[in-house]
């Protein structure tokens, strides 16, 4: 589908609501127009998402005049806010799945329930996290140069319960937003306080258990939250996952988001069973149960240690934030994907291994001004980090490394200014255009001297939006960026193959350009309804992409994506939701290859539905549906996988005392589809030394079933 056929597409369909909106003819009633900048900023109203006001973003400038969104405002038709009792109402057997809020986006598993997600969003398979910038409460999720893939994205130790809000961004086209943001931003926010204590124990099929407890209470000037979590499970695999999981969070927090200050620690440790992806050959043929599991000796474990601190200072005319982080992470990994194919007598499982301290700090100020008479914002802000990586890859039998394939000591340090300004020209139409450079550096010590070095690259970034609103309760967007995302800085140094220490390699570029586009429109024409449609063009310079058989991601070929996402939220009474996002991407290399231009695991077509109801006490349910399109394997087109469609149910009650009883369903017709498909070489022990090309698939869980008892105090 051609881009101009996609923006008349957008125009059709956005040409009923602005045919039906007619613009208000009375004059502005007294203080409607554009913000005075010696005024506090008003607060806006709470969105269709349930988004409560409480946020850790600081207030953009608003126009109170009636022709604008009854939301708070957006910079683009495909950004929003979602409050986390929006988000916790929504049955999610992992914790990655709360994600699945963002339209368009899908959470998947590979492997163990240790193990980072799998993200695909706007025709990209991200793998673990490749272009989508995922933060907490201002600390980077997205680990660079890391052992098992670029980006790597572990929420595993995220405890649902405490989210306050996920503020969602999607396009190169935000001047605050770093690495990893082109196809994706999501900026998740725990709660300083929580409004009552809860205890929750949760127990169903396949050996899950789950027990948590939170609470607050007055400490000196502030407030102490704290909270514990403990999870198993062993899911319906031949050998079990055997996950035990223990996370724990703690808040010291004194004012608010706008005037205040916090001080958090976070502790994480995880240990796991996983099965893998299999090949779809020995399924067909008996010789290998659907649960079953080519290598039953790989697995992971992983911790995770973090201290932050939020400080910000706001008045009429100037915001200021910073915050700092510090974390320790470690993984081990062992994977084995093609089974007996490179050693016959040993089998290829490898252990990747990846420990790392981070620090960083992020800091803006904003100044409310104006600029030739008419109302402005100007943000200036920069953002450091600093990774000191040892990252490792070996050869093992049943976990026992016997060859070192590769190890490195890796420190990496990037450090980015930004600025951006909003104008508000008047009631209806205002501006933004920022800039941003990054500056990343950093030196490779590796157990192969031809290896190691050192490596520098900066980038300069402009972003430019319009978006104005002539007609009643609807806006219209034109965004336009570039961004970036940074290659592991092995890649950029590497000069041999690790494995032969001989075979010559060639480097890849620190720092990868993409450039963006998106064309939308949101509108709250009709009452309850909070629809918006954006039409996009995402292109890289490099594609970073999984390959399946090495258990990493390479950079590429320059690729192009052009979509549409459309976004629906109905909500007719307060108790009652509903929900539809459709997007549909055309996905393609841009350089001429005989091997083919399409993108392999990039999906066409994602889509979700839901109804949720319910109000503080009595009954309340949810029923989600989640289709995840079939994707090309190959890069000449001739191998797809199948699509997945799957519903998700919650039927509870919440008495006046307090206590809820929940039970939820998973794959509620139990249908058997992939989590994932890979299409690549692998051998069995009873096959040719060539081995056998074909799709290798991890399987939907079958029909699950978890009931909860929680008890609020």
């Amino acid at each position: 589908m051609h881009t101009k056929t996609l923006l008349w597409a957008a125009v059709a369909l956005a040409w009923p609501v602005v045919a039906g909106a007619q613009p208000e003819p009375a004059p502005l009633a007294p203080g409607q127009g554009p913000v005075d900048p010696a005024a506090p900023n008003p607060t806006a109203a709470p969105t269709a998402q349930g988004y409560t006001g409480a946020s850790t973003a600081l207030p953009a400038i608003t126009v109170t005049a009636p022709r604008i969104l009854e939301a708070e405002p957006t910079d683009s038709a495909s950004e929003r806010r979602v409050s986390g009792e929006t988000l916790n109402t929504r049955p999610i057997s992992r914790p990655g799945e709360m994600l699945e809020a963002v339209p368009g986006l899908i959470v998947s598993q590979h492997s163990g329930e240790g193990k980072a997600n799998q993200y695909f969003l706007r025709g990209m398979n991200l793998d673990h996290g490749t272009d989508l910038a995922i933060w907490l409460d201002g600390m980077p999720i997205n680990m660079r140069t890391h052992g098992h893939g670029q980006g790597y994205a572990d929420l595993n130790f995220l405890i649902p319960e405490l989210v306050e809000q996920m503020t969602i961004k999607k396009g190169p086209y935000y001047a605050e937003e770093s690495d990893f943001a082109s196809a994706g931003s999501l900026r998740l926010s725990y709660a300083n306080r929580l409004e009552n204590a809860v205890v929750v124990a949760t127990g169903g099929s396949f050996g899950y258990w789950r027990a948590l407890a939170a609470g607050s209470m007055a400490a000196g000037n502030g407030t102490l939250t704290a909270a514990g979590e403990i999870v198993t499970y062993n899911g319906p695999w031949q050998v079990g996952d055997d996950l035990k999981k223990f996370n724990a969070f703690l808040r010291y927090a004194e004012g608010d988001t706008a005037n205040g200050f916090a001080l958090t620690a976070l502790a994480y440790t995880n240990s796991w069973h996983s099965t893998d992806q299999i090949p779809a050959r020995a399924v067909l043929d008996g010789s290998l149960g659907r649960y079953g599991a080519v290598d039953q000796t790989d697995g992971g474990d992983t911790q995770r240690y973090s201290l932050s601190m939020r400080w910000s200072r706001s008045d009429e005319r100037t915001a200021s934030k910073i915050e700092a982080y510090g974390i320790y992470s470690t993984l081990n990994l062992y994977n084995n994907f093609t089974y007996f194919l490179d050693d016959p007598t040993n089998g290829d499982q490898f252990q990747q291994t990846d420990k790392r301290m981070i620090v960083g700090l992020n800091a803006s100020h904003l100044m409310r001004h104006t600029l030739a008479g008419f109302a402005s914002e100007t943000t200036v802000g920069t953002q450091i980090r600093y990774d000191n990586i040892g990252v490792g890859l070996f050869n093992t039998v049943q976990r026992t490394a016997f060859n070192t394939i590769r190890y490195d000591q890796v420190n990496e340090t990037s450090l980015a200014v930004y600025a951006k300004n909003t104008l508000q020209w008047n009631d209806w139409l205002r501006s933004i255009v920022g800039i941003r450079g990054d500056w990343f550096m950093g030196s490779v010590a590796s157990d192969t001297a031809a290896n190691s070095g050192n490596v520098s690259a900066f980038l300069a970034s402009p972003k430019a939006s319009l978006i104005f609103g002539p007609f009643d309760r609807t806006e219209f967007f034109l965004n336009a960026g570039l961004g970036y995302h940074s290659n592991d800085l092995r890649g950029a140094t590497i000069t041999v193959d690790p494995g032969d220490k001989t075979t010559p390699v060639a480097s890849v570029p620190l720092l990868v350009r993409s450039r963006g586009a998106e064309v939308g429109v949101r509108t709250q024409a009709i009452r309850g309804l909070d629809s918006a449609l954006a039409v996009f063009v995402l292109d890289f310079d490099s594609e970073l992409l999984f390959v399946g058989d090495a258990g990493t991601t390479e950079a590429s070929r320059p690729s192009r994506r052009i979509g549409v996402e459309w976004t629906n939220q109905y909500r007719p009474l307060p108790w009652a939701m509903f929900d539809l996002d459709l997007a549909y991407t055309q996905a393609r290399f841009t350089d001429p290859s005989a091997f083919g231009d399409f993108i392999p695991g990039a999906p066409a077509f994602i889509a979700s539905a839901g109804i949720t109801l319910g109000g503080d006490t009595g009954w309340f349910g949810a029923l989600r549906w989640r289709y995840f399109g079939a994707r090309p394997l190959v890069e000449d087109g001739s191998v797809y996988s199948d699509p997945t469609s799957i519903f998700n149910a919650r039927l509870g009650y919440v008495f006046e005392s307090g206590l809820k009883l929940q039970v939820d369903g998973f794959n509620l017709f139990n249908t058997q589809a992939s989590q994932i498909d890979y299409y690549y070489t692998s051998r069995l022990p009873n096959e040719g030394p060539a081995g056998v090309a074909d799709r290798h698939f991890h399987p939907v869980e079958p029909l699950m079933v978890r009931f909860t008892v929680a008890k609020a105090f």
